[in-house]
């Protein structure tokens, strides 16, 4: 594309290959690219509240995804156009910075494209829409802060983060089980907490699953499971007190890294050979059982002779487990911390004992100290070191657990290693089961939702409340704050109070009910006493004040909800002119 200019010095615009690409400019771009982010919006608007529909989304290679979660819906939809694309990437942000509330942000988007495509349609610009959401949404998020309510918790009192995960889980598949799961879930985040710096590793949270068994049996292991079993059939199934080994190093000869052949005329060099080859397997069995070690939990596989040999030398052994479960194991094994205090105490008495040596010989020594903030913690390994060479296996790199056994299940030859009572039990597992591979893959989705909520509350413990009740309550302070804006930027600003209905319109929609009518009682109703608890009953329990219901969500997930929304929002707003090739 260039820009050139006729006789009377007017630009035009020059697009190479012309004839092969499609263009749309001005409001005609605009209104294509809303009713790309509207058709995205809708799809997933039957999702939204407890009583959701699901979708079923199958792969081109044939496996079928079944779940109501936003971001994986359009994670597995195959998109095409780049304003779709958009909202996808929106559901996404939704997910990596909260966890919860895909679906809403989507809905929410859809409810502002819809009311912005009306004003184009009355002539407004868009520029002037795009600047009306800007304001209209920060009054929303100030009067969310207004309206938001703190969560006293602790380690003896859970239960307030329980309910919040309950909230989250209530619209999945496994609402059925929703208390057990929540409880997991935030004694699992519990366990991995820095409730003094407020913040949570995940990473530190493994979850996982196998088919078979019911959802109720899911449980909290406060160690490591590994989907492995022992090598060999006739090691012990059970290892208490064992010390682990830990090895990123293969049970074999080392190889040259150049390329080597070796010639083999008679039976003695081959005999010579096989001595050899079986004097290192036995140095390298020799060398774990030297150091203490009782099982050995290795990166890579070896072969039969080194598996005769740990089991005959009574060294149970597991192989080809990967460098996450690894790095896990070595945590939940070993790992210690020194904190930030601690260090600056030892630092302060280096600088004290070189100010007298000074003072006494005339001499000092100079140290470098790093700066680290006050909350920093340094982590100090005194066991359950990854040891990439025999060489420099000690018994101080040994892991430590109370617990190592092999777990069957069912009827099936399936078997999974668990570690447990860990010398240091910030990692954490939760194993879930369910009927078929669908159920297993999507409580594992419902778990992590309900993991990343117990997180926004540890970080921040403010709370909001659901079914609704936050959006029409922002809805009225929106609507009542454009009268004070005199500019067409009211007309955007009334805009957005109607779109944040879209969300408590639809959750009555989906659970059965007169959506207009239902949303105008609740309306009317928190107008008139003034009281924002009142949302949409979608359990039909009787009672529309959520607080009575239990039904709370984080105030940073619906901040984000506001403001990342209006962000692709606006972004959509300001394209007026789209070059596209052809479709032959």
């Amino acid at each position: 594309m260039a820009l050139a200019f006729d006789e009377f010095g007017r630009p035009f615009i020059i697009i190479k290959e012309q004839e092969q690409k499609t263009r749309l400019r001005g409001l005609d771009a605009q209104k294509a690219n809303i009713s790309s982010g509207k058709a995205v919006a809708r799809i997933l608007r039957t999702s939204l509240g407890p009583k959701g529909m699901d979708k079923m989304l199958q792969s081109p290679d044939g496996d079928v995804t079944i779940t109501n979660d936003g971001a994986t819906i359009l994670e597995q939809m195959d998109v095409d156009n780049q304003i779709a694309k958009l909202m996808v990437e929106l559901s996404r942000s939704q997910d990596y910075e909260i966890g919860d509330g895909t679906t809403g942000v989507v809905v929410l988007a859809g409810g502002l494209l819809e009311q912005a495509e009306r004003l184009l349609e009355r002539g407004i610009h868009p520029i002037r829409v795009a600047e009306g959401y800007e304001m209209a949404s920060r009054i929303a998020v100030e009067n969310l802060e207004r309206i938001s309510e703190k969560f006293d918790f602790g380690l003896s009192n859970i239960e307030p983060l329980v309910q919040t995960c309950m909230t989250t889980l209530s619209s999945k598949i496994v609402n059925r089980c929703k208390r057990s799961l929540a409880e997991i879930a935030v004694k699992a985040v519990l366990a991995v907490a820095d409730l003094e710096r407020k913040d949570v590793n995940l990473e530190l949270i493994k979850v996982e699953g196998k088919v078979g068994g019911k959802l109720e049996d899911a449980e909290l292991i406060y160690g490591i499971v590994v989907d492995k079993d022992m090598s060999h059939p006739q090691m012990p199934k059970k290892i208490e007190d064992a010390k682990i080994a830990i090895l990123t190093c293969p049970f074999e000869p080392p190889k040259p890294k150049t390329k080597h052949k070796v010639d083999i005329d008679t039976v003695e060099k081959f005999q010579t050979l096989r001595v050899q080859e079986q004097k290192y397997f036995d140095d390298m069995v020799q060398k774990c059982k030297d150091v203490g070690a009782t099982l050995v939990i290795c990166q890579w596989g070896f072969d039969d002779e080194a598996n005769h040999l740990l089991m005959h030398r009574n060294l149970p052994a597991v192989r080809w487990v990967g460098g996450v479960e690894l790095e896990l194991i070595a945590i939940a094994t070993g790992l210690s911390c020194l904190s930030f205090s601690a260090l600056y105490f030892i630092c302060l008495l280096f600088i004290w004992i070189d100010s007298i040596k000074k003072f006494f010989y005339g001499s000092s020594t100079v140290f470098f100290f790093l700066y680290l903030p006050e909350s920093n913690v340094i982590n100090v390994f005194e066991g359950g070191r990854i040891v990439p060479r025999f060489q420099e296996l000690t018994p101080e790199k040994l892991g430590k657990a109370g617990l190592v056994r092999e777990k069957s299940f069912g009827t099936t030859k399936d078997r999974m290693l668990y570690i447990e009572h860990c010398a240091n039990s910030r990692a954490v597992t939760i194993f879930v089961r369910g009927g078929n591979k669908m159920i297993v893959e999507e409580t594992k989705r419902s778990v992590h939702d309900a993991l990343c909520v117990a997180r926004n509350i540890i970080r921040n413990n403010s709370i909001v409340y659901g079914g609704g009740s936050a959006e029409i309550s922002c809805s009225i302070a929106v609507e009542a704050a454009a009268d004070r804006y005199p500019g067409v930027e009211q007309y955007a600003i009334r805009a957005f109070a109607d779109a944040l209905d879209s969300i408590p319109m639809a959750l009555a929609e989906n659970s059965g009910l007169q959506p207009i009518e239902t949303l105008s009682a609740v309306k009317s109703q928190q107008i008139k006493e003034n009281n924002f608890y009142y949302g949409i009953d979608c359990n039909d329990v009787g009672t529309n004040d959520m607080r009575e219901q239990n039904v709370f969500e984080t105030l940073i997930g619906k901040q984000q909800q506001i403001l990342l929304a209006t962000q692709v929002v606006k972004m959509i707003l300001k394209i007026d002119d789209v070059i596209s090739p052809t479709d032959y």
